[in-house]
């Protein structure tokens, strides 16, 4: 080494001296490099830079002293570092040599680091010295090193939410502390940026707040009715302030505070006729509030009291709904509605509706007699009397409803049925044939049904001297049941009234009825078992449920007897909600009455204490019945016809209806296919269906004068309409057909209705009308009406000059039949009319041709005997006439019997009234009651007529 002065000091220059001169003593590499045992680094991640501490520095005894400032040193190779070593698996990083002379090295990455993949390294370093001469000989190594290098975050990433959405439910009225977590993470390394610092909804005004955690409250109470769910955007931020990469949807519900009752019942459910059932409640579950049920117990109530006679039942005279229901014969209806044969009722007033009941109106001062004969007398046999009435709070007089009187003279009640004081009463006084002894008279029953203002359905089975009354199917025994003696014997007629009562004394009415009353029925001869009973009472329409196997056994149901209720019991809510979900309304009416029903639903709820721990309130609902397709009742057949004289003589008469057909139709809207619906010009078409339904009366009415039972009747084989099931009923007005019964056995009935009249010399026609209807008068037919002719037949005497015969309508037309329009001839005779207008015509028409043949003929004469050298030519067949307007060609060459050869041909001939051409025989040139208008040249001609010679050549006669 070569040094330079620069004024050390004495002390320090000797050192230096001494050191040099052993240096150069030695001249050999001795010692190894000496480092740090430890060192700790720091980088920053996508930086290659090591922070080191301590700072890499190696040191090496072999290296000469170096002076400061005082001496230039020039260091030789020995002593001097060469490079450093590093020790591990894939460490990614290497040391760089700063200066060899004062063995300064660094640390750098020899790739790109990730924090996320790795925070720490650790590895081994050794330095090493050039070692000896200048081969480098002897290398010195220095001990292994520990690096601990930590690698610095960058806040490279946002942060993420957990979920992709979130969602809660809240109850309305309460403020939370929480109501859910929104949570986010960062996949930055570091905790500054891998930390989550804040949170915040981005969404304006909602009623919620989040804190730095992520929990998210209301700062308001909620209200369900105002807003029942609120949806909100939210975000975060980690500690870098980076925001999320995608904001969150946070929804939340608003329930409705709990309130026990019934949920998912529908307000309104339509009811399609002829679609059998249809579920109340499909979806409906009973809500507790999770309070702990040990029992349960509903209600479910279907409203019909508005409904005809307090449901819908088939609305058939009561008379026809006995017979459906099995009762026997023997039964008379007192209150039927009001028609030809069914007169006494006419005057009463009724409620006006065809789609329910026939009901009538008793305002206190209308009644009605019954005719007599109507009901067979005598209280000595069973007898029922049935009745539907309507009665209110009254007065505390008496309101008969039936009652059978002395007709004149006295005021003695023989038998009545009345209410007094919301008390029904029936008097049954002994007939004086019975021996005197005191029997029950008077029996009464305190009944709330009779002034609840609502249809009940009395029975009463009169079997002296016990009655025993039936209300709505359910059997009553008498309060109080007073005894008398019987009647005292008086030969007077009784009188059978409704509404009031009778009082022949003073020949008036009185205790007078306020209410309503249908179906008022007595049975004689028999009493109506109970079978028939609840057959009149029962509903056609009601509730209904199918209970499943699997919860049959942990609820009861039970229904009330017209099923317009049921009562259901258990303890488990799953169980009991199914039970409900399974209720049904039936209408099994193929025509109901439409309208609306209401249904309620009330529940009662028992926890562990056996008391109710929780209000249930009353769940409503209703049922809209719509409106049925109403059918068309078309009867049709033939309206016109004619029949000889010898047939409505005859013992079996002539059929009224021997081709009527009843056919009902209905007609449905046909919607638009698919692809025209959105058409504006599409328009719904109408289709006709026919369709099978009963009947349940057909009225044949003589259209004109009544039947004379002297001379004519209306006749049907009773045993025929029996063994239908039918009933039938006849007067001077007509006749009746009654019972619920097919069209077809309707028809069959009809067809057998004949018409006879054993005096048909002054007849000549009959008119009559059938109507049929169903539902006691609900849907009624066409008026069909027919019409049917006499044929009178005469003998005229025979005449050797036909046109000298004088008839006695018409003239004769032989081996032919006339077949006039409307009308078909059968048995025809060898000379027949019609008197009727056509007659007249046809004696007009036929008059006219007569009158017309004579003034031909005359002038074929008269032209034949100026022209005899035109007879060669052949035109003695044509005439030719002067300027007047009417010109006739008689055709001769036609032998006698042609015009005898086709009924056609005659036809035409009476057809043809103002033809310029008519082709006529000599056999039709007959009298006429019309000549006696013809002038005398005319009628000489006509005297002339048998007279006439033709000319051989030319006419073949």
């Amino acid at each position: 080494m070569h040094f330079r002065r620069s004024k050390p000091p004495a002390s320090v220059v000797g050192l230096v001296l001494a050191l040099i001169c052993a240096v150069d003593a030695a001249k050999v590499n001795k010692h190894k490099p000496w480092i740090e045992t430890t060192y700790h680094g720091i980088v920053t991640e996508n930086d290659d830079k090591v922070l080191l501490d301590p700072p890499l520095i190696v040191l090496d005894k072999d290296a000469p002293l170096r002076y400061a400032e005082s001496f230039e040193v020039t260091v030789t190779k020995e002593g001097e570092i060469c490079g450093f070593r590093v020790h591990g698996q894939d460490v990614p990083f290497e040391v760089v040599l700063v200066n060899r002379s004062t063995g300064e090295g660094t640390i750098r990455a020899k790739e790109r680091l990730d924090c996320e993949l790795q925070k720490e390294h650790t590895f081994t370093i050794q330095a090493y010295d050039c070692g000896e001469g200048p081969d480098g000989s002897n290398i010195k190594k220095s001990h292994k090193a520990t690096v601990h290098i930590q690698v610095n975050d960058v806040n490279e990433y946002s942060p993420a939410f957990k979920e992709k959405s979130y969602k809660a439910t809240v109850i309305e009225g309460k403020t939370y502390d929480s109501i859910l977590k929104v949570e986010a993470v960062d996949a930055d390394c570091s905790f500054q940026f891998s930390q989550i610092c804040s949170y915040e909804i981005i969404t304006p005004d909602v009623p919620f707040t989040i804190d730095k955690d992520g929990y998210i409250k209301n700062t308001e109470k909620l209200n369900y009715s105002k807003e029942r769910a609120y949806k909100l955007m939210v975000t975060a931020y980690d500690c870098g302030k980076n925001r999320a990469s995608e904001d969150v949807l946070v929804k939340i519900n608003i329930k409705p505070t709990c309130k026990p009752g019934w949920q998912g019942l529908s307000k309104r459910m339509e009811y399609e006729p002829g679609t059998g059932s249809l579920a109340l409640f499909p979806s409906m579950h009973l809500e507790t509030c999770e309070e702990p049920i040990t029992s349960i117990q509903a209600k479910v109530e279907l409203e019909t009291n508005h409904i005809g006679k307090g449901c819908d039942r088939d609305t058939y005279s009561e008379k026809s709904l006995h017979r459906l229901c099995g009762a026997g014969p023997g039964t008379a209806e007192l209150l039927p509605a009001p028609s030809g044969a069914s007169h006494w009722t006419a005057g009463l007033p009724t409620d006006n509706g065809h789609d329910s009941d026939q009901v009538f109106e008793f305002n206190g001062t209308q009644a009605v007699k019954v005719p007599d004969g109507l009901v067979a007398p005598g209280q000595d046999q069973p007898f029922t009397i049935s009745v539907w009435m309507r009665h209110g709070p009254g007065a505390r007089d008496k309101e008969t409803i039936l009652c059978n009187s002395d007709k004149t003279e006295m005021n003695r009640h023989h038998y009545s049925l009345y209410v007094h004081n919301c008390r029904l009463v029936f008097l049954l006084r002994q007939e004086p044939a019975e021996p005197e002894s005191y029997k029950p008279a008077e029996f009464h029953w305190k009944l709330d049904q009779v002034c609840d203002k609502e249809w009940h359905h009395y029975v009463l089975n009169v079997e002296s001297p016990s009655a025993t009354l039936y209300v709505d199917g359910v059997t009553y025994e008498p309060f109080l049941v007073t005894e008398d003696y019987p009647l005292h014997s008086a030969k007077i007629e009784t009188q059978l009234t409704i509404g009031a009562c009778w009082q022949g004394g003073s020949m008036r009415m009185s205790q007078f009825f306020h209410g309503s009353l249908a179906g008022l029925m007595i049975r004689s001869g028999k009493l109506e078992n109970k079978k028939v009973i609840d057959c009149l009472y029962t509903c056609k329409e009601g509730l209904d449920v199918q209970l499943p196997e699997e919860v049959a056994a942990s609820v009861k149901v039970q229904f009330s007897p017209n099923q317009s209720s049921m009562t259901l019991e258990g303890d488990d809510i799953e169980s009991f909600d199914k039970v409900m979900q399974h209720i049904s309304y039936l209408n099994s009416r193929q025509f109901p009455t439409p309208g609306i029903r209401n249904l309620r639903i009330s529940t009662t709820v028992k926890c562990f204490n056996e008391e109710p721990c929780i209000t249930v309130p009353d769940a409503e609902s209703h049922v809209m019945v719509l409106q049925p397709d109403e059918p068309k009742i078309s009867l049709s057949g033939i309206d016109h016809f004619a029949r000889s004289a010898a047939e409505f003589e005859a013992a079996e008469g002539v059929g009224l209806f021997p081709e009527l057909r009843i056919v009902s139709t209905i007609s449905r809207e046909v919607e638009p296919e698919a692809e025209g619906e959105d058409d504006p010009t599409v328009q719904e078409s109408m289709v006709s269906e026919e369709i099978m339904h009963n009947l349940d009366t057909c009225e044949v009415a003589v259209v004109g004068q009544e039947l004379d039972a002297n001379h004519e009747s209306l006749q049907l084989d009773l045993e025929q309409v029996q063994q239908r099931g039918l009933e039938m009923s006849s007067s001077n007005l007509g006749m009746i057909i009654t019972g619920v019964n097919t069209m077809a056995n309707y028809e069959q009935v009809l067809h057998l209705i004949r018409y006879r009249n054993w005096h048909t010399e002054a007849l000549f026609d009959r008119k009559f009308r059938l109507v049929c209807s169903e539902l006691n008068g609900r849907y009624i037919s066409n008026d069909f009406k027919v019409e049917v002719n006499v044929i009178h037949t005469t003998n005229p005497m025979e005449h050797i000059n036909n046109a000298m015969v004088q008839p006695q309508f018409i003239n004769p037309v032989q081996h032919s039949s006339v077949d006039l329009s409307g009308h078909n001839l059968v048995n025809t005779h060898q000379a027949s009319v019609v008197p009727s207008a056509a007659t007249i015509v046809i004696v007009v028409c036929v008059s006219f041709l007569v009158f017309m043949i004579v003034l031909g003929v005359f002038r074929i004469r008269a032209a034949h005997q100026r022209s005899l050298r035109d007879q060669e030519s052949g035109k003695e067949s044509e005439m030719d006439w002067d300027d007047s307007a009417l010109t006739i060609t008689v055709n001769p060459m036609e032998t006698y019997e042609d015009q005898h050869s086709s009924e056609e041909e005659e036809e035409e001939e009476e057809e043809s009234e103002d033809g310029d051409e008519d082709d006529i025989t000599s056999a039709e040139s007959e009298s006429s009651e019309d000549e006696e208008d013809v002038g005398p040249e005319e009628q000489q001609a006509a005297s002339r007529q048998q007279q006439l010679e033709w000319d051989d050549s030319t006419l073949t006669y």
